[in-house]
């Protein structure tokens, strides 16, 4: 049985390009499929890997306007050479799940969601700070995107999805049934701490749709410490409104970030999103998460066990949650264990299950 591993790119390391690590360690001699690469941006793990970039990669300045270069991607994934291979597992967010399978190949794909861009384009654009000539442009393009990312939806013959947010998104754009199976968490990277801090922690990119500011605004009404690791364009802006508890530590290693992680009192995610693998890195830390009630956090947070739950995206039930986590005596082995359950090793075997289900149907 032959096997091709189909990215939409690989020039970046995020959950996504965990899930292809996944993949390669599952099927360690498949070829990985791919529109560009950049070995320097990409996990470690993959740059050995025998990875095969499409034409899009000769273009000049790739990595610099890969952005740009937009209308181009349904080409280079739809002109992979993936004959001879019998079971194609594609990662896609975008461009993956359109790429050719050969007559009688299975197509498993892995769908982190449709196109953002094409499907929420008001809020992607406001979200990225467009400006207001990229907007003029970009409207025809979308549209015809849309048209064929529907079209090329059918093309795989089953979808696995990382949340039920994504698997009703998948069912309301593309028309179609996909099965659950939350991504990969590292946890065997984290430990449990040995005692509770008495600080909160944020662990983000500091965007606007992030929604930092209600924790700062959150605690800086309480007068708690709250630690924020991470950078991004909302930097400038959370530092004028943040009162004398809130430290800002910048970006920090994977190592830091563990160990703040076990050193806090809870961690504070008040963003929504479609999973959401932070709050299960600090729950394998043995801490609780106050998270926004919406997106992933609705499927990974047991309010009251591993975390707390508050229902508006405002400073008040920030503050309303953080009081009700105080009164909580929180068990960490028992968050750990709930955070293993999303384990690497876990999601392997279920995905690995899961396509040979396909193979044998």
């Amino acid at each position: 049985m032959r096997v091709a591993i189909v990215h939409d790119y690989l020039n970046q390391t995020g959950g996504a390009e965990r899930v292809v690590e996944s993949f390669h360690r599952l099927w360690p001699d498949a070829p990985i499929f791919t529109t560009i690469a950049d070995r320097d941006a990409m996990p470690a793990s993959l740059r050995d890997a025998d990875i095969r970039v499409s034409w899009m990669q000769r273009l000049p300045a790739w990595r610099r306007h890969f952005r740009a270069y937009l209308p181009l991607y349904p080409f280079a994934i739809e002109g992979l050479d993936l004959r001879g291979y019998d079971v194609i597992v594609s990662s896609s967010s975008a461009w993956g799940k359109a790429a050719r399978a050969p007559a009688g190949a299975v197509h498993v794909c892995y769908c982190h969601t449709p196109m953002r861009w094409v499907w929420d384009y008001e809020h992607y654009v406001a979200r990225e700070g467009f400006g207001s000539l990229t907007r003029l442009a970009l409207p025809p393009v979308i549209a015809a995107l849309r048209s064929w990312d529907v079209r090329t939806a059918a093309r795989p013959t089953h979808i696995v999805v990382n949340s039920r947010v994504v698997q009703e998104r998948v069912r309301r754009c593309w028309g179609r049934d996909s099965e659950l199976l939350h991504p990969p968490v590292e946890t065997g990277r984290f430990a449990v701490g040995s005692g509770m801090g008495e600080g909160h922690l944020v662990v983000s990119r500091l965007a606007h749709y992030k929604r930092i500011d209600l924790a700062v605004a959150a605690f800086t009404q309480l007068g708690l410490p709250l630690e924020i690791i991470g950078d991004g364009p909302a930097r400038r802006s959370l530092e004028a409104m943040a009162g004398p508890t809130i430290t800002f530590r910048g970006r920090v290693d994977d190592t830091g970030v563990a160990r703040a992680m076990q050193d806090c009192r809870a961690l504070v995610f008040p963003g929504e999103e479609d999973f959401g693998i932070t709050p299960l890195e600090a729950n394998a830390c043995g801490r609780p998460v106050i998270a926004y009630r919406a997106g992933g956090a609705t499927e990974t947070v047991r309010d009251g066990i591993t975390g707390v739950l508050f229902a508006d995206q405002s400073a008040a039930s920030l503050v309303d949650a953080v009081r009700r986590a105080a009164d909580i005596r929180w068990d960490a082995a028992v968050i750990r264990r709930h955070a293993d359950t999303y384990s690497v090793a876990s999601f392997e075997a279920r995905f690995r299950a899961i396509v040979e289900r396909e193979v044998r149907r």
